[in-house]
């Protein structure tokens, strides 16, 4: 029988779990909403993507920012006014959707206003998890947190949100606004350490923390493959829900079942992510999981229009990418300092993450002058340069030349 990998932690860690589970509802009821509301009012595939590119731009334009922000402040206090943003953002959205007053620039500025507090949100949250839990149980709590926030809510939230959306517009975002604000009140129950105070110019800090991320040759190398690779998924992400209802021929409560399927990948892998990387170790891990995301994608694009067969690949995509993601961000908490984490953490968003907007842009217009699995091939191009990366510069002696200047307590097996 599958069963959870322990982490040991104080109150703090159990107060940050019910935090990320109650921001990630906020924000799942309204990412998924988003893509149903603009389909609504067009179906240009170019128009659609115009919200994924606003929601994805924050990570571009505020990240290095943000980290600063993270290590010149209480980073329970970030956390906070990520959350008031939140709060904000999904009030305005329920109170024009309720109006019948929602259209496409609406849309795009309710994404980019949630995506700004993520960016502040989830830097904190990273930030925070080695002051909450010892550095040898890093592995399970953030396989912890990714199923929080990519499983066990949004195993629910997407297709609830499409029958919430076909039964009125606003109401997916009232239900977010609460969520966010019950996450508001719940973090000021965090302990968190003070951060030692920096009179330093914030370009002279962003510059820090972006030369130690490029640096450092490990941290460099996951960078830009998270960069390929969040190119070639926020393409297909932006396309999904066309490609759903165009060419699977199914409607919104089926776009929330392929949904509930990329859930579905991270709630499997989450029981046996740790025994995977324990056996493995993190350079053969992250080398085999990034060849499932070219086949998957490749996948994607040559299957014919089967929505169980579809579905089953994207269980294994999102599979494959726990494991990724869970290995990616050990590694920067462990080899990081922690008057750099914040910086670290938003740098890595905003090199690997900062291509998300071209990507959605790209996949809107491949899917206008080619084809929606075109979107699909051209992503598995794209991870496929990765994988080559991958296997090339994540090598076991890379992770023990990694080790040997560790800055958390405890080993990574090569």
């Amino acid at each position: 029988m599958a069963h959870w990998s322990p982490v040991t932690g104080d109150g703090g860690w159990k107060r940050l779990q019910a935090v990320a589970i109650s921001a990630s509802t906020a924000e799942g009821l309204v990412l998924a909403a988003l893509p149903l509301l603009a389909v609504s009012i067009t179906t240009d595939p170019r128009h659609v993507s115009w919200v994924n590119v606003a929601g994805q731009s924050p990570w571009l334009l505020f990240s290095l920012f943000a980290g600063v922000l993270i290590d010149r402040v209480r980073r329970t206090t970030v956390l906070a006014w990520a959350f008031a943003v939140e709060v904000a953002a999904a009030l305005v959205l329920a109170v024009l959707g309720t109006a019948h007053l929602l259209s496409l620039p609406l849309l795009m500025l309710a994404a980019f206003a949630l995506t700004s507090a993520q960016v502040l949100g989830d830097g904190a949250s990273g930030a925070l998890v080695p002051e909450v839990v010892p550095p040898d149980r890093l592995t399970a709590a953030n396989t912890r947190l990714q199923l929080i926030d990519r499983g066990l809510v949004q195993f629910v939230v997407p297709p609830f949100t499409g029958w919430l959306v076909a039964f009125a517009a606003g109401l997916p975002a009232w239900l977010a606004c609460v969520a966010a604000l019950l996450a508001l009140l719940l973090v000021r129950g965090i302990p968190s350490a003070p951060v030692t105070p920096s009179r330093a110019h914030p370009l002279r800090d962003v510059g820090e923390g972006l030369r130690y991320l490029v640096r450092t040759p490990l941290l460099r190398a996951i960078t830009i493959t998270v960069a390929l690779g969040s190119f070639a998924a926020s393409a297909g992400n932006a396309m999904l829900v066309l490609y759903a209802t165009e060419v699977l021929r199914i409607g919104p409560v089926g776009y929330g079942a392929l949904l509930t399927c990329l859930a579905a990948g991270w709630i499997l892998s989450s029981f046996v992510v740790h025994r995977i990387v324990a056996r493995l170790g993190y350079s053969w891990s992250m080398r085999i999981a990034q060849t499932f995301a070219a086949g998957t994608s490749l996948l994607i694009a040559v299957l014919p229009p089967w929505p169980a067969a579809v579905g089953a690949v994207l269980v294994v995509m999102t599979a494959a990418t726990l494991v990724w993601n869970v290995c990616s961000q050990s590694s920067r908490q462990r080899f990081t300092p922690r008057a750099l984490l914040g910086r670290v953490l938003t740098s890595h968003r905003a090199l690997a993450w900062g291509l998300t907007p071209l990507g959605s842009l790209a996949g809107g217009l491949i899917a206008a002058h080619w084809s929606l699995r075109g979107v699909w091939f051209a992503g598995a191009a794209v991870h496929g340069i990765g994988a080559v990366l991958v296997w090339w510069t994540l090598s076991p002696a890379a992770f023990r030349e990694a080790g040997r200047t560790e800055v958390s307590p405890g080993a990574v097996k090569p």
